[in-house]
């Protein structure tokens, strides 16, 4: 699936913040055989493009009688709000295949993660294959109902694939895995019993205080009692 963008060359006098007050973004399309051309495209079409074609369907760039084809290469957005503030073109030949990370999107259930609990791994979130851009796919399902039970994995190989399209990938790259929680172990610091203060039993004496022993361990003197003079 293609989609349309009108485009129109840019001034490069012109201040980038000027031309995006004006509802424009800067862009730029290049390719092997294309000379790097500046141009400005508006922003709210390009965001309506951007959001439907993502960076793997084809673009028809066009301005007056002029058209190139062309995939989205980068986008850099503002670091706060988000919005695209300046778009790259790569604009490829006819008859070129193209090759290409397509993302992965992950459907179905895993009866290792419902029944025993398992933990689902999403190693790989996009698959690069090579295909001629009017068979680009904007993204590849990969099923997970065959992880059903710990250990099982689904390898690049397994995810289906148009028929125009080859996988690039190692076919042995791990898609998605599953494992068995284990519960995490924790060490306990050991005791340092020489740092524990042993406390004493009892209310420590103090010498001189009534009812406590000398210091020399003598036997306290009883007060002698003075006798009434009748």
């Amino acid at each position: 699936m293609a989609f349309a963008l009108k485009y129109e060359k840019r001034d490069q006098n012109a201040a980038p913040n000027t031309l995006r007050n004006a509802g424009k973004i800067p862009a730029i399309f290049y390719g092997r055989k294309q000379v790097s051309t500046p141009i400005t495209v508006s922003a709210k079409e390009f965001e309506k493009v951007w959001k439907k074609a993502g960076e793997t369907a084809v673009i028809n760039l066009q301005s007056g009688d002029d058209e190139v084809q062309a995939l989205i290469k980068d986008v850099d957005r503002h670091p706060v709000f988000g919005n695209p503030r300046h778009a790259d073109f790569y604009v490829f030949e006819k008859g070129q295949k193209l090759k290409i990370k397509i993302p992965l999107v992950f459907s179905g259930t895993s009866p290792a993660v419902k029944d025993l609990g398992a933990v689902l791994v999403k190693v790989m979130h996009d698959l690069e294959i090579e295909a001629a851009p009017k068979d680009l796919p904007q993204k590849l399902e990969v099923d997970i109902s065959s992880l059903a039970a710990f250990g099982d994995n689904i390898t690049a190989k397994a995810v289906k694939l148009p028929e125009s399209v080859t996988l690039i990938a190692s076919p042995d790259d791990i898609v998605a895995s599953v494992y068995e929680p284990k519960e995490e172990v924790v060490e306990e610091a050991p005791v340092d019993l020489s740092a524990i203060e042993v406390q004493k039993k009892g209310k420590e004496e103090v010498p001189g205080e009534e009812g406590a022993a000398p210091a020399d361990g003598a036997a306290p003197k009883k007060e002698e009692k003075k006798e009434e003079k009748k």
